[in-house]
């Protein structure tokens, strides 16, 4: 399987434990807070609002959280102000990195992921450096215990899916960013549960890195994904799974 893959399904299932800490839910309401502001509270004429609010509700979110948030995003209660900023560059061995985050301080934001990048062999690069390497797409991953890949595979073709792939214990669906939230609802409604469903930057090609670079690598990118500021961090990298198994110990 793919590293970038593989490193999205070790992350999925460590978000208990972010949720913990408070973290999945700040990253969901920022996501919510930004949607709403650039296309309207109305979750019906709103796809990405749409998209983030089910995530919310997956996390457990309160209700009223959902609802301040979008008030927040709409000007109709007073909050921080967030902003969007993408950043990208290149990991160890020329891994392809871009960093998605919504910020309320883009200098602080600047700052702290240039550190990232210079504390772990990387380089920030300029805007569009490494962008052409990715397309997105919609992406939802499912557990492989809880239905089988024949009936998995009706449902998600018949709403317009454009692949399904079994990777490890994990049943991962490709979509068109347009076509995510129909094919969301229905394996929802075939009573199926669903892991994530979320538009993502997919590497149209991969890099492969061995040992330190690798690691190297690994660490550069959980460091990214702890920052608070981060939303999501997209990588073309290509490695071992004994190793990313290793690093998610």
């Amino acid at each position: 399987m793919s590293g970038h893959n593989k490193w999205s399904s070790i992350k999925h299932k460590k978000a208990a434990v972010d949720a913990k800490r408070g973290k999945i839910f700040t990253r969901l309401i920022r996501e919510i807070t930004i949607s709403a502001k650039e296309g309207g509270g109305d979750p019906e004429g709103n796809a990405r609002l749409r998209t983030a609010i089910n995530a919310a509700r997956a996390a457990n979110m309160p209700s009223k959280n959902i609802e301040n948030a979008i008030k927040r995003g709409t000007g109709e209660l007073e909050g921080a102000q967030f902003v969007e900023v993408i950043y990208e560059g290149y990991g160890p061995g020329g891994v392809a990195i871009i960093v998605h985050t919504s910020t309320d301080n883009t200098n602080r934001t600047a700052s702290e992921v240039r550190h990232a990048f210079s504390k772990h062999n990387g380089n920030l690069g300029a805007m569009g450096c490494v962008s052409y390497l990715f397309h997105r797409k919609g992406i939802i991953q499912i557990e492989a215990a809880k239905t089988t890949e024949d009936k998995l595979m009706e449902i998600v073709l018949d709403a317009g899916a454009e692949d399904i792939q079994l990777d490890g214990d994990t049943f991962t669906v490709t979509t068109q960013p347009s076509d995510l939230e129909k094919v969301r609802e229905a394996i929802q409604k075939a009573g199926i549960e669903i892991m994530s469903a979320e538009s993502k930057l997919i590497p149209q090609t991969t890099t492969r890195v061995e040992a330190k670079e690798a690691e190297q690598c690994l660490r550069l990118l959980a460091h990214l994904d702890d920052l608070d500021d981060v939303s999501s961090v997209s990588a073309n990298f290509e490695m071992d799974d004994a190793i990313l198994e290793r690093f998610a110990q």
